[in-house]
């Protein structure tokens, strides 16, 4: 019996199935809202002003890396989490190559502007060294993820192209991650000091790559041989 195929997904497919799909893009636009909220609030003070304090003169010293850094985080998690729908990537659907188009710069951007404020911006008085080395370590991991994936996908080589992606979207999710291990490291250990901090803060980005290994060993990003860019 012939199935008759809508969008490269079987119209016979069970809906429940067909719901679970979205799953997870839904779940990752969740964990991203706190972070892109804060960051909204952040460009407001900035464009409005706000009281000048220790902890934020440095972003009104000098506003672009961070207005550029929150702009591109939202574009990026945002149009990514689409990316890990497998309907918007299945031959003929030109939906993951256009946006991918998009992410690669925005996603750069993340990282660039993320390192740019670690290296340049004032270090804040009392805080952790760790936290500045996870900073840089991520940062560059972030940046040298997104150049890979985009060297391995102009070689036609799409395993490790989404392979390289997702670690690298892992990494710019950590700030989501961040707000849970902030939130239930106070639950444990009550207000953590700059060093805990710095550990809580690691340990979102450690989570998000094991989860992000996890999915690549499991071929939850299901092999292809061919691509276009």
């Amino acid at each position: 019996m012939k199935t008759n195929v809508i969008g490269n997904v079987p119209s016979n497919m069970p809906a429940k199935k067909l719901q679970n799909t979205w799953w997870t893009p839904a779940g990752l636009i969740l964990l991203s809202a706190i972070p892109l909220i804060f960051g909204a609030i952040r460009i407001n003070q900035l464009a409005n002003g706000a009281e000048i304090t220790p902890d934020n003169a440095r972003f009104f010293a000098s506003p672009s890396p961070v207005v550029i850094h929150i702009i591109s985080s939202a574009i990026y998690a945002l149009f990514g989490a689409f990316q890990f729908v497998s309907r918007l990537w299945k031959h003929g659907n030109s939906w993951h190559r256009w946006v991918g188009r998009l992410l690669v710069p925005f996603g750069l951007a993340v990282g660039l502007s993320g390192l740019w404020m670690t290296l340049f911006y004032d270090y804040p008085e009392g805080a952790s060294k760790l936290l500045y080395g996870l900073r840089l370590f991520f940062g560059f991991g972030m940046v040298l993820s997104i150049s890979l994936g985009f060297i391995s996908i102009r070689r036609r080589d799409v395993n490790q192209h989404r392979a390289w992606m997702t670690r690298a979207y892992a990494i710019g999710m950590g700030a989501g991650t961040q707000v849970l291990t902030g939130i239930v490291g106070a639950i444990i250990f009550g207000k953590p000091n700059e060093f805990e901090n710095a550990l809580l803060m690691g340990a979102a980005w450690v989570i998000n790559l094991a989860i992000a290994e996890w999915s690549i060993r499991k071929g939850q990003i299901r092999p292809t041989h061919t691509a276009e860019i």
